[in-house]
């Protein structure tokens, strides 16, 4: 099942989609949209999964492109010239402003990103976890974004379905090396019964803000939370499953 940013639907020049762990081919602990590439799911069902994303996306576009994702703050920007078939890029996010090649990240907790400057016809989809998060990620593909002509007025971000703050307590460690970083991240910290919670999507959003991004989409779903059908690392982590599926996120120029 995929859920859309209805700040995102409004443009016709784009598709985008947020896919939960429904209407796949893979079994076990991986059923049944697990587009984890990386994960230990038989490598033929990843395949199968990821051709039922593309058909939902476009019958006539490129195959994903999707980097290996290794909680950093790179991104890979992908113009007329960029080599689609290199192989294992490490990056955290991707930028493109080429038709018919549909951009993704995977997610299972971390937060989910997609951009679209619709004057200026660029796309992005950032995988944020806390470390990407914590070294800027978002921060660095808007303002590459800039660099190429996009304006923050026409800049929509949708943060996808990631973990809650209730749903993601941390080590007093943790909360300490943020407000180190900057006093005022306090605010994303709350104790409840001895237990620290952070909020991982309002730290981005906080991000988007400082940027001046005024346009921006929270699709406030708790990746955590079992009935809400999403592929949780937490969760298999709760389970003592030794992996766990990944959702798919995706952003395309028509």
């Amino acid at each position: 099942m995929a859920i859309t940013s209805k700040k995102l639907l409004k443009y016709k020049k784009i598709k985008h989609y947020f896919f939960n762990k429904h209407g796949g081919v893979s079994r076990g602990i991986y059923k049944s949209l697990n587009c984890g590439i990386g994960s230990k799911d038989n490598k033929n069902d990843i395949r199968k999964n990821l051709k039922i994303v593309k058909r939902k996306i476009s019958k006539h576009s490129k195959s994903i492109f999707l980097v290996h994702q290794v909680h950093s703050n790179k991104f890979v920007f992908i113009n007329k010239s960029f080599n689609l078939n290199k192989k294992s890029i490490k990056a955290d996010a991707i930028i493109t402003n080429q038709k018919k090649i549909p951009i993704a990240v995977l997610t299972a907790d971390c937060v989910p990103i997609l951009l679209y400057d619709n004057k200026k016809n660029m796309i992005a989809a950032i995988h944020a976890g806390w470390k990407g998060a914590f070294k800027d990620i978002v921060i660095k593909v808007i303002n590459f974004m800039v660099k190429r002509g996009c304006e923050k007025k026409n800049i929509t971000a949708a943060i996808g379905p990631c973990i809650a703050q209730n749903s993601y307590n941390v080590k007093k460690e943790f909360q300490k090396k943020f407000i180190k970083k900057d006093k005022k991240n306090t605010v994303f910290f709350k104790k409840r019964r001895n237990i620290i919670y952070f909020n991982l999507p309002n730290y981005v959003k906080s991000q988007l803000k400082l940027l001046k991004i005024s346009k921006i989409d929270m699709i406030n779903i708790d990746t955590f939370v079992k009935k809400n059908n999403f592929f949780s690392a937490r969760q298999s982590l709760a389970l003592k499953h030794d992996d766990y599926g990944r959702n798919i996120s995706i952003i395309m120029i028509n």
